[in-house]
């Protein structure tokens, strides 16, 4: 025992006063095992394979004619939601004019649902287009909406690389579909 904290043989390194806060889930995004292995529609896509499973177990959040809302399984924060269209297209300008208009209006859907379920204090909308622009997968477009709090970010995602989430994503996506209609 040194300094108050106990050193185990299984750990390395010597105790230096802080908490760990340990999420290995994450190595799944980070080493990008869960990334399409090509850019074709189909099984491989996971917005191409949302739609086709129950909404409890692919997060779907509502869904339209054209497009649905699901959950990010690697949120930025609570309620980060993404509005997919069913087809699989890469490019924005891509859409057909009822696409885009129901990306739009389930864009919209969501941010009034989700500020009656968690009263974010603003969000950050957005697309990524193209790998080079930082879109995870690029094949299939998606609309991120980001619910924002005053003081949401913190040290962890800097430091540790690390993004503290108070609520489990089967409880929020139960929030925002009740709250849905």
């Amino acid at each position: 025992m040194s300094d108050g904290y106990e050193v185990s043989d299984t750990m390395g390194g010597e105790p230096d006063g802080f908490e760990r806060l340990w999420t290995p889930h994450r190595m799944v995004y980070i080493s990008g095992e869960e990334k399409p292995k090509t850019s074709a529609p189909g099984e491989d896509c996971p917005f191409c394979r949302a739609p086709q499973a129950p909404d409890e177990e692919s997060l779907v959040v509502a869904r339209g004619e054209h497009a649905f809302a699901v959950l990010n399984l690697f949120p930025y924060n609570p309620g980060h939601v993404l509005i997919c269209p069913y087809r699989h297209v890469a490019d924005y300008t891509d859409l057909t004019e009822a696409e885009t208009a129901e990306v739009a209006g389930l864009t919209q859907r969501a941010m009034t649902v989700i500020r009656s379920v968690s009263a974010p204090h603003g969000f950050n909308l957005g697309m990524n287009q193209g790998a080079v622009a930082g879109a995870g997968i690029a094949a299939h477009l998606h609309q991120h909406v980001v619910p924002r709090w005053g003081g949401d970010a913190n040290f962890l995602p800097v430091i540790a690389r690390t993004k503290a989430l108070p609520e489990l994503l089967a409880d929020t996506r139960k929030k925002l579909a009740d709250a849905w209609f």
